[in-house]
């Protein structure tokens, strides 16, 4: 990418929005054009045409979406259909017919079947069932990878396609209805620090492993891959290690500083017992993260300590 080259970032006060748009600007680019949603609503079609017309970016990173946890993906499934396969229509769409030099689409490791063998392979995509409570946002996010492998085919668009890890970062979301299980532990073990409780209930048996990616990480390879990668097909993007829960817990409470016991409710779901990435192929491209999960979680917690929400009664 040039330096003075127009980018656009679709969804640029996310989490991994904003951390390309910090990496860019770290790396001396400055010619950007954003929107929030209230000012363009990617769903809408003729919007996003205008939009596209008038501004003519050289380059896009598509990281705008409909997000939720595993209650919102299984209660408004429509919603997460509908709204994801318009917002990617639309961006993919009008990249092509005002000649976009690069496109970078971001998925989800949900694209992935449920049973898939772990680690997760590229290869593995459309091979199985998908886990059944966030089929709606899986199968969006498996269209776009196609879709850009489809105007690549058909167009000769430079249209690539990434697939990140569980992801954790500034900008992350701490509410404990819909929070993932990253930032709803920093919120749960800060909390009762604060408070004096003695004891913090953790869901499950603490043994399902899980991989942690910090957003200036992914960011980092995503900016890597619009300089370095221009093929079809996805990459996955994360560590290739991960910890148990129980392991992870353990680790935001030695952070947060609480001192307190951990209580594993055993009667409630473990859910997959495994979701690993295998990012050899990110590996063979040259690019391998740098920020390892302790000193991860120090820094988000230090950023949002003070912002946190004052402890319940």
């Amino acid at each position: 990418m040039e330096k003075n080259a127009k980018i656009y970032i679709a969804g640029h006060r996310g989490m991994v929005g904003s951390a390309i748009m910090r990496n860019l600007q770290a790396a001396g680019y400055n010619n950007f054009v954003t929107r929030t949603s209230s000012e363009l609503d990617l769903r809408d079609t003729q919007a996003v045409a205008s939009f596209f017309a008038a501004e003519k970016p050289d380059y896009v990173f598509l990281a705008a979406a409909k997000v939720g946890g595993i209650v919102a993906n299984n209660t408004y499934r429509a919603d997460f259909i509908y709204e994801n396969l318009m917002i990617q229509n639309n961006v993919i769409h009008q990249s092509y017919l005002n000649g976009v030099k690069k496109l970078l689409f971001l998925g989800s490791s949900c694209i992935y079947p449920k049973m898939a063998p772990q680690p997760l392979k590229e290869e593995y995509l459309l091979t199985g069932l998908l886990e059944p409570t966030n089929e709606p946002y899986a199968i969006a996010k498996i269209a776009g990878i196609k879709m850009c492998d489809a105007y690549r085919d058909q167009y000769g668009c430079n249209f690539i396609s990434v697939m990140p890890t569980n992801l954790y970062g500034p900008n992350d979301n701490y509410d404990l209805n819909n929070s993932h299980v990253l930032p709803a532990l920093i919120r749960k073990f800060h909390e009762a620090k604060m408070s004096g409780n003695a004891e913090v209930v953790c869901w499950g048996s603490g043994s399902p492993m899980r991989e942690f990616l910090h957003a200036d990480d992914l960011a980092e390879a995503c900016v890597y891959l619009m300089h370095n990668y221009s093929e079809p097909s996805l990459v996955n993007i994360g560590t290739g290690t991960d910890v148990t829960i129980k392991e992870l817990a353990e680790t935001v409470a030695k952070t947060v500083g609480f001192e307190g016991t951990i209580f594993w409710d055993t009667t409630k779901p473990d859910g997959t017992p495994r979701k690993l990435m295998d990012v050899s192929k990110l590996h063979s491209y040259g690019w391998k993260h740098k920020i390892e999960l302790a000193d991860g979680i120090a820094s988000v917690y230090a950023e949002v300590k003070d912002t946190l929400m004052a402890p319940r009664a």
